[in-house]
């Protein structure tokens, strides 16, 4: 089990990690989560050992190892650029920290063909650097990072120079790899999509700080407040008074449960739902193709902006009707 305790590093005046506290569970992948800047990449090479922390400390199975040098730590890191040798091919990527820790020829060609295999790359020992595409070298650097079986798996946006078709594609094949190796992971990435699909828990971080971890599930149905809303998409958002458990938006009257004050209303997407009996008009302004739905900008009849989702392609103009499911109402203080 990996555990970061008030975890703290500056840089000059820039405050990169402001106690942070963060337990990764033995076999379970956390994604970290977080806009450029909210120091994800400084939590991850604080926690490997490229950076000392000026606070805090990394502990594993209680352990403390933050004073211990990165290569002593068996901790595998894996860059956003993947970093791979030019001047070596396939196996000699992989095997690079093998032969560095003094492992037989023999054992390293065994364990450079296991790995290669586990990332569906077999056969492409003596393959070069560059005859290689973007997936396949990707597969090289996690393949190099997992070859010297490391306790704790580390991925600073290791998809984040790849197409779109892509990236969904390997994310779920990631997710795989590390369940079929029962990997411990913490995993980086500014993608929500990314993180919803491969963790079992998400940590949001903004300006170095920790402001919320849960299970995907819990993050979506219950944001720590406007930041983590607007992070995940929701745009939904008015501001307004709470009453008795109501809040007046100007164009309906809403469920919340907070307490009498000023709050933000936000409605999840699947709070707004087309519906020909709904009490609600607008009309669509325009919209926007989604693969499997379209994302419409609408006005309400009192001039507030809604975007809603729809199957078919609404035109500029439309009015449309719509009904709001309670069970996709939040409300914030914060």
């Amino acid at each position: 089990m990996l555990t970061a305790h008030r975890l703290s590093k500056r840089f000059g005046a820039t405050v990169a990690l402001s106690d942070i506290d963060l337990e990764v569970e033995a076999g379970e992948t956390v994604s970290v989560l977080g806009p450029s800047g909210s120091g994800k990449s400084t939590l991850l090479r604080v926690i490997s050992g490229l950076e000392v922390p000026d606070a805090g400390s990394v502990l594993w199975n209680h352990a403390d190892v933050t004073l211990l040098p990165a290569h002593a730590r068996q901790f595998g890191l894996m860059f956003q650029d993947y970093a791979l040798f030019p001047h070596r091919d396939v196996a000699g990527n992989v095997g690079f920290g093998l032969r560095m820790a003094g492992g037989s020829a023999s054992e390293v060609e065994h364990r450079v063909a296991e790995v290669l295999e586990l990332v569906g790359l077999s056969g492409m020992e003596r393959r070069r650097i560059n005859q290689l595409s973007g997936g396949e070298a990707q597969r090289v650097a996690l393949a190099r990072t997992l070859a010297p079986a490391p306790r704790l798996v580390m991925l600073d946006e290791p998809l984040g120079s790849l197409d779109r078709s892509l990236r969904e594609r390997l994310i779920v094949e990631l997710g795989e790899i590390f369940e079929r190796v029962d990997s411990t992971v913490l995993y980086v990435t500014h993608d929500q999509e990314e993180a919803f699909t491969i963790a079992d828990r998400v940590a949001v971080l903004r300006d170095g700080k920790l402001i919320q971890a849960a299970t995907p599930e819990d993050l979506w149905a219950a944001p720590a407040g406007v930041f983590v809303s607007d992070f995940l998409g929701f745009s939904n958002r008015f501001a307004a008074t709470a009453i008795d458990g109501q809040a007046d938006l100007g164009w309906a009257t809403v469920p919340v449960d907070v307490p009498d004050g000023p709050c933000q209303v936000v409605l999840r997407p699947d709070a707004l739902i087309a519906d020909e009996t709904g009490k609600i008009t607008v009309t669509v302004a325009g919209s926007v193709f989604r693969g499997d739905h379209y994302l419409a900008r609408t006005t309400t009849e009192s001039g507030s902006q809604l975007s809603i989702s729809t199957p078919t392609r609404p035109h500029p103009g439309q009015r449309i009707r719509i009904r709001l499911d309670p069970a996709g109402i939040l409300a914030l203080t914060e």
